[in-house]
């Protein structure tokens, strides 16, 4: 499609903070139209080898839970470490073939052409891909009630959420419906469903896996991750994961292979804890939470480890930093970037771009209102400062990063509650502005500085709280996963593996 000729109040339109006169834009209008013969020989070259989607069967996912967006069956290697193991992707990672629809109106009908790195790898290592797990609106928030079309249920409580914005992702595995799940997390979304629905979940360091092929928040923030029922579960599915693509810069170009099921086999026993002192008694924590993760401290005290309070008190002020990337960083990549934005030199989805332009500007009124928020706040922020703020943000990142590998140079582990409190209810439809904000936002200040920092991050269940999962959350070394994991493990182990919900939906794809 040929990029169209501005006409003469286009041109006064893009110019106008140039200080161009009437007869200047009239001389410019042959220049400008020139250029464009560049876009159109990209478009043309581009098409000679653009992926068509292949043919794979799908159908709408029903779900009394609301978690499957689609449901398919699609299979790759007959052997590997995964071979048979069902899994669920979350729905803003393409699998080419079948509708990615991101949780939001905006992206609704869209069918990647590629699959990404992580589904290539999970289907090479023999998994079966069972569906699309529903997650939130654009992935912005830790609900599960952004969604389009309907919120998610907990299976502990379908009267409240199951967290976000992995949400149906959680859901599927804490049933049994699915062996594992994939997840994404930018500000806790692999942790925060795993620790509302009592499942595992493992955010990576950054760049350890390739976001290659999953919709994007914030270049600087984006991760995949495993959501899981085991420990060891999330180890092999890491394992399966991890490594370079090539196509995702962010990532190291080579990294030391590391075996992450065979680092459980190994005693813990001897490692050092380090109890973060401020990532307990927030505002918002439920005493019987932090109460609960104590607890669970006092378990690997059992199996062996030492554990002592550590104070690091730029943990109360890495919110602000992540906040204003993420925030920002959003508003400029995600809502006005189109999800890409530009300036890296890793892989794009043209196709999607274009579409989502198109969705955002026939449903925008449709976006939840975390995603309105942000679009609004980065874009304010971003017309004040022109990029300062964030600038500032992201200069910071190494001061916040190195006071956590302070605490790190004397502990093996960090930890801390997951999540301030337990699943809330779902507000309704009609619930005042404060009301689903501090619902859909207020439990991540413990998750989201360790996606700014990059630093691996684990959510295992503590003991029920109320009669619902409560997370505790274990921090590590930049690609030390594998400890972060053995830590999980031991603790796995000492209480005699996780609950499941009383009452699982029965339901199947």
């Amino acid at each position: 499609m040929a990029v169209p000729t501005p006409d003469p109040a286009r041109l006064a339109e893009l110019g106008a903070d140039l200080g161009l006169s009437d007869a200047e834009l009239a001389e410019f209008a042959p220049a400008v139209t020139a250029t464009f013969a560049s876009s159109d020989a990209v478009e043309a070259l581009y098409l000679r080898t653009a992926p068509s989607a292949p043919v794979r069967d799908w159908q709408a996912g029903e779900h009394p839970l609301h978690a499957w967006a689609v449901t398919t069956e699609i299979r790759g290697a007959t052997d590997g470490p995964l071979a048979g193991r069902t899994v669920a992707i979350k729905d803003n990672v393409s699998v080419a073939g079948v509708p990615m629809t991101n949780g939001s109106a905006t992206v609704e009908g869209f069918v990647p052409t590629r699959d990404a790195t992580a589904v290539q790898r999970l289907l090479g290592a023999g998994a079966v891909i069972t569906g699309k797990a529903v997650c939130e609106d654009l992935c912005f928030s830790g609900g599960s009630f952004t969604s389009t079309p309907h919120p998610v249920l907990n299976p502990w409580d379908p009267a409240r959420n199951a967290g976000g914005s992995s949400s149906g992702s959680a859901v599927l595995v804490a049933t049994g419906e699915v062996d594992l799940a994939l997840g994404g997390d930018q500000g806790g979304s692999v942790r925060i469903p795993s620790s509302f629905c009592g499942t595992v979940g493992h955010k990576p360091t950054f760049g350890l896996v390739p976001y290659t092929g999953a919709f994007p928040i914030e270049t600087t923030i984006d991760h995949l991750g495993p959501i899981t029922r085991t420990v060891a579960d999330a180890a092999l599915m890491l394992d399966v994961l991890a490594g370079p693509d090539g196509q995702d810069p962010r990532q190291p170009t080579s990294v030391d292979p590391v075996d992450h099921s065979a680092a459980l086999a190994e005693s813990a026993a001897g490692l050092r804890v380090g109890v973060v002192t401020e990532g307990f008694g927030h505002p918002n924590s439920d005493p019987d939470v932090d109460a609960a993760v104590r607890a669970a401290v006092e378990v690997l005290r059992s199996a062996g480890l030492t554990a002592e309070e550590v104070s690091i008190p730029w943990h109360l002020d890495a919110m602000h930093v992540w906040n204003v990337i993420a925030t920002e960083g959003a508003a400029h990549q995600m809502v006005d970037g189109n999800a890409y934005g530009m300036n890296w030199s890793g892989l794009y989805d043209p196709e999607l771009i274009a579409h989502y332009r198109r969705g955002r500007a026939e449903h925008g009124a449709e976006l939840s209102r975390t995603v309105k928020l942000v679009a609004m706040s980065g874009r304010h922020t971003f017309a004040v400062g022109g990029g300062a703020y964030y600038a500032m943000a992201q200069n910071l990142v190494p001061e916040v990063r190195a006071a956590y590998d302070a605490a790190l140079a004397e502990h093996d582990v960090l930890v801390m509650p997951t999540l301030p409190y337990t699943a809330r209810e779902i507000p309704p439809p009609d619930a005042d502005l404060g009301t689903y904000l501090d619902t859909a936002l207020s439990m991540i200040a413990n998750t989201a500085p360790f996606d700014v920092t990059g630093h691996p991050a684990c959510s295992v269940p503590t003991d029920l709280v109320g009669g619902l999962p409560a997370g505790l959350m274990m921090v590590g070394k930049h690609f030390d996963d594998a400890t972060v994991l053995r830590v999980a493990h031991t603790y796995e182990q000492a209480r005699g593996g996780f609950p499941a919900p009383r009452a699982t939906t029965g339901a199947s794809a």
